[in-house]
């Protein structure tokens, strides 16, 4: 059986891992346990093809322990018990388990125990945040560790090393692999190696030899043997989170190529929902009363984008974040129901005015429901004083308007109008 060259080139010990310096390099967490022989059971979690299936083969590797690998979604339990068996009689496995936020319970609770005694190290790898994807009893027993996206210089020694080896890599074959080809395998996987990798072997394999017998390699043939780039933004992982919090957080700083960029990624991930989710959510928290006519564009928008779908769909979309992005802005609005959620959640809620109360069915008005409310079409402006709190939060204000844009401004003299004239029939009473 042939292996991918991904596979053939994952590292035998630490000194071989590609980047993630962070945690192997000497001196490290992970470099100062397999010095002290003292492994532990940890989760390692990140982007697709940093090195979290490396980092477990070179652990095993440097300190000399069988490595067996089990898919937390695909393989029986069955699998497990052969691991734990082999461990039993050996004490050096280590257990690298694959997709470890989808361990059904029943294998959680046969495994856990064995991590007890320290004869299995685990090592779960995910793309999925630990903190929110993976059950705290599993958490309990193993350090948690980031891997980090490898940097374009990391692709490129990889690459280099792959076209060097000539037990595991390329090395057997005359490659010329043009500087453009090899930037552009650097930067279009965003730091997933093992595609960068599996690219480089196809466009070796599949490119004929010249009439020197070299393989060369240009960005041309680099584009077709990675069809689509990697994308950090996929609809499951933790980076789409992160892509949906930094594209809000654009849109609010009023940064609008930053903001366009991170569309950009939600577009190529293809995740319409949740940009037509976000979009509204910004409309209304951020930019709010500040410009309400922004809001009622961005859902015109989206409604747009929904009908016509992708690609078009970009159009109304990008309309919608450079308009968002170059408003004013007010969380007024947000600020003021939190407030006043607050205030509920923590039970200062309070009997309703009597005044205020239903009153339209019979014997309402022996019960004092509705007795003496004020209508206020019948007066001047369309306002009377009359108390609409309950009687321990009468005094209290959730809207703080800042007066942001021509709307927001005008609901602000209005509502600074209107508590000046309860604050002075208070006075006067």
């Amino acid at each position: 059986m042939s292996y991918p060259l991904a596979f053939r080139m994952r590292p035998k010990d630490l000194s071989e891992v590609i980047g993630q310096q962070h945690l192997i390099a000497p001196g490290k967490i992970i470099w100062r346990m397999v010095q002290a022989q003292r492994l532990s059971s940890m989760i390692l979690y990140g982007p697709p093809g940093t090195g979290k299936t490396s980092i477990a083969a070179a652990i095993a590797g440097s300190a000399n322990y069988a490595l067996r690998k089990v898919n937390a979604a695909t393989d029986a339990k069955k699998k497990l018990e052969q691991v734990v068996a082999e461990a039993q009689l050996t004490g050096k496995v280590v257990l690298l388990l694959d997709e470890i936020h989808r361990l059904t319970k029943p294998k959680q609770d046969y495994l856990l125990p064995h991590l007890e005694d320290g004869k299995i190290i685990l090592v779960g790898a995910t793309t999925e945040n630990p903190y929110i994807a993976i059950n705290p009893a599993i958490r309990s027993r193993t350090q948690i560790f980031e891997v980090k996206p490898l940097s374009p210089n990391d692709i490129v020694t990889g690459l280099e090393r792959a076209l060097t080896d000539k037990e595991r890599g390329l090395g057997n074959y005359q490659v010329n692999l043009s500087a453009s080809a090899k930037d552009f395998f650097a930067q279009a996987t965003n730091g997933d190696l093992r595609s960068a990798l599996n690219a480089l072997e196809l466009a070796v394999t599949s490119t004929p030899a010249d009439e020197s017998g070299v393989i060369n390699v240009d960005q041309t043939v680099a584009q077709e043997c990675l069809q689509k780039r990697v994308l950090t933004a996929d609809s499951d992982g933790d980076a789409h989170y992160d892509v949906i919090s930094a594209f809000q957080k654009s849109i609010r700083g009023s940064d609008t190529d930053a903001a366009l960029h991170y569309l950009a990624r939600l577009i190529a991930a293809g995740d319409l929902p949740a940009i037509a989710r976000r979009l509204i959510t910004i409309a209304y928290e951020d930019i709010g009363l500040a410009n309400p006519q922004a809001a009622a564009r961005t859902v015109q928008a989206v409604q747009a984008a929904e009908r016509i779908g992708f690609p078009e769909a970009r159009i109304p979309l990008a309309t919608a974040v450079i308009d968002l992005c170059l408003s004013s802005k007010s969380n007024s609005a947000i600020r003021a129901i939190d407030a006043a959620l607050t205030d509920v959640n923590n039970g200062a809620a309070g009997p309703i005015p009597d005044h205020l109360r239903d009153a339209h069915y019979t014997g309402a008005h022996k019960l004092g429901r509705g007795v003496n409310y004020l209508y206020p079409h019948d007066y001047p402006n369309d306002w009377v004083k009359q108390q609409y709190l309950p009687d321990n939060l009468v005094h209290k204000s959730y809207f703080r308007p800042k007066g942001i844009g021509r709307y927001e401004t005008a609901l602000k003299e209005r509502y600074t109008k209107i508590k000046h004239a309860q604050e002075q029939s208070d006075t006067s009473n």
